[in-house]
């Protein structure tokens, strides 16, 4: 509790990771000693315990317990900056999560067969190391664009590892609870592949692949000014806005919720269009609004909100990049065709918020800043947004 209530609102993706990898230590860690405990001849147990049944369990316990371990503490240098958010790529990577995982199936077997405690321990020892090696060249392996994924996965991987903890301790509790968190977890990375029309195996084994040779994005962007932005928002009838993580970053939120507040006692129609893998984790925009107290009412989800943008007079998009990409439906070599976006484009006009015109988490260029109906407004989040706020309430005061 101490440690969640001194975390930004914009940590809380890398806290998650931190947290998940203590569940996985304390998996691993219990079920090595659970083990120790059970096959050693001095620790006066019931030895008839350690069956199959219990044999399998800390086998589960551990394989996802040092998975999840080192899994979750590569998410955290990636999503905290300590690790590049470029997908690794190691030759024969494939084959050398296929050769961990061959180790681990050879080492349960051997668990399972074996009487001997210390080849049991021994083959413990080899799960560990394995499972750890693959654990962080898996996570390694994933591209910062799918981190809302991982993320999600993670969570799976340390219910079911404290599944696995509950049948060796022979706790009930632990056993639902940790199937509650592995099926959720499972369901939502379900839910956000599908968003992002990928496969949970696509995601897992590396992340996107090169499709084809993807389309120079070529052209000059037009840059406007608050005043102009100004005037297109009071203009306007119908105006969208969709944030993204910048917004998250600058902390802008409240400041926004006032201007929006200010636009729809006005009488403009002001929505909020958030995708599904907007942010670092899922639901993180949905928070952030709330926390700021816009009306749940007025935010919709990119399935309800795509139709409505061409008859939108305005879109602003606040800190959003890779999930207003129109290459994911233009360009087939893109790395990320195919993948459901935010449809901005289609609308009247685009006010694209960005500090500089790099590109997103993902890396790949967006042609939505070099379009006719697109202006961009460069500079910091909260300073633009407070300059913004501040002159919409100025035109209606005047």
């Amino acid at each position: 509790a101490a440690i969640a209530n001194h975390m930004k609102i914009t940590e809380l993706p890398q806290m998650v990771a931190a947290f998940h990898s203590l569940v996985g230590f304390a998996a691993t860690a219990t079920s090595v000693a659970s083990y120790m405990q059970l096959a050693d001849p001095a620790s006066g147990m019931d030895h008839g315990t350690l069956d199959a049944v219990h044999k399998t369990a800390i086998y589960l316990g551990t394989m996802i317990g040092a998975v999840t371990l080192t899994g979750s503490a590569t998410a955290f240098g990636k999503l905290h900056g300590l690790l590049s958010s470029a997908a690794l790529s190691l030759p024969g990577k494939n084959l050398v999560n296929i050769g961990l995982m061959a180790t681990n199936v050879g080492a349960g077997a051997m668990l399972l067969t074996s009487a001997d405690p210390a080849t049991g321990l021994a083959c413990l020892g080899a799960t560990t190391i394995a499972s750890s090696i693959l654990g962080a060249h898996m996570t390694a392996s994933i591209g910062g664009a799918d981190m809302p994924v991982v993320i999600t996965l993670l969570n799976s991987y340390s219910g079911y590892a404290l599944c696995a903890e509950g049948f060796m301790l022979n706790n009930d509790l632990l056993t639902t609870v940790g199937a509650l968190i592995g099926s959720s977890g499972a369901i939502l990375s379900y839910i956000m592949c599908k968003a992002m029309n990928r496969s949970l195996a696509n995601v897992i084994l590396g992340g996107f692949e090169e499709l084809g040779t993807a389309k120079k994005v070529e052209g000059v962007h037009t840059e406007t000014n608050v005043a102009d932005a100004v005037d297109l928002m009071t203009s306007a009838e119908r105006m969208i806005i969709v944030p993204g993580y910048g917004l998250a970053v600058a902390g802008a939120q409240y400041t926004v919720a006032d201007m929006v507040k200010t636009l729809r006692e006005k009488g403009v129609d002001v929505k909020f269009g958030i995708h599904p893998v907007a942010g670092r984790m899922p639901g993180q925009l949905n928070v952030l609004l709330a926390e700021a107290g816009v009306p749940y009412d007025i935010v919709f989800e990119m399935e309800e909100i795509n139709d409505d943008f061409p008859d939108t007079d305005l879109v602003l998009v606040i800190g959003a990049n890779d999930t207003v990409n129109s290459a994911a439906l233009e360009d087939p070599g893109s790395p990320i065709a195919g993948m459901p976006v935010l449809e901005v484009w289609n609308s009247k006009n685009v006010i694209v918020m960005k500090r500089t015109m790099g590109s997103g988490y993902a890396a790949v260029d967006n042609p939505v800043f070099y379009k006719e109906n697109t202006s961009m407004l460069l500079g910091d989040a909260k300073t633009k947004c407070s300059e913004l706020t501040s002159q919409v309430q100025s035109h209606y005061s005047s």
